[in-house]
């Protein structure tokens, strides 16, 4: 469906969703250390969000087993849960989604496990941080989603990363993803118009190597093709006249 204009009462649960959201990860964040099992991060947000009052929007979605995505350094995104244990300098990437009063928000983060063992990794992550708020920083009403990608793509290849294409950013609100796509490359002035009061997903996936990936045997995970480490950032923004303000931020 397409992302629709949403309602004051609609854009208040968003915004709920997406403080319980933020609240979540900002948990987890210090959990993720070496020896921890993603099973048990997962286990962590599930508790932590049912204190909250909120639903986990990702389980059961398409089938999806489990509430949290966790993708693990090669893994860009859609990582399953389970026993594997979190080594030392390790490249997590933690994706969540919140369901408030019948309203969702999306949001991600990558972080390193104790001490990383390449300082590529720790700027591969402040990197993606910063293309997520570069292309965040493009919205506001009017904007064309083209505006997005080509400031996102712009930064990140002057940098010299490999951009995922096949995976994009998107509304969302009513369905965890909604049109219109917002991929992290493209031109200005081009691609789907945005209104203020729509609520969208803005999303870099960004690697080491190149933008390939493929989907493992477990039928979720994403992975690189050439084996290169990724992040992924994500933070769901409600467009307003004059720029954009992020639902799942504290």
């Amino acid at each position: 469906m397409q992302t629709r204009v949403k309602t004051a009462s609609e854009i208040k649960a968003m915004r709920e969703s997406g403080r319980m959201l933020a609240m979540v990860l900002q948990t987890l964040k210090p959990q993720v250390v070496p020896g921890i099992t993603t099973k048990e991060l997962a286990d962590i947000a599930r508790k932590e969000l049912e204190a909250l009052g909120g639903t986990p929007s990702f389980l059961g979605y398409q089938g999806f087993p489990e509430v949290i995505c966790i993708s693990v350094n090669d893994e860009v995104v859609h990582g399953i849960p389970g026993p594997r244990k979190i080594a030392d300098g390790d490249i997590v990437g933690l994706d969540f989604g919140v369901t408030y009063n019948g309203m969702i928000t999306d949001s991600a983060i990558s972080v390193i496990a104790g001490k990383a063992k390449d300082p590529r990794h720790e700027n591969l992550i402040r990197d993606t941080e910063a293309a997520m708020i570069i292309g965040i920083g493009e919205v506001h009403d009017r904007a064309r989603t083209g505006d997005i990608g080509e400031a996102i793509e712009k930064f990140l290849q002057k940098n010299k990363y490999g951009i995922v294409r096949d995976l994009v950013g998107h509304g969302v609100g009513h369905q965890v993803h909604e049109d219109p796509n917002i991929p992290n490359f493209g031109r200005a002035n081009t691609g789907p118009y945005l209104e203020a009061g729509m609520t969208i997903a803005i999303e870099p996936m960004v690697t080491l190597g190149g933008d390939a990936v493929y989907l493992a045997p477990d039928h979720w995970t994403i992975k690189t093709a050439d084996g290169s480490w990724a992040a992924h950032f994500e933070h769901t923004v409600l467009i307003t006249e004059n720029g954009a303000e992020s639902l799942t931020s504290l």
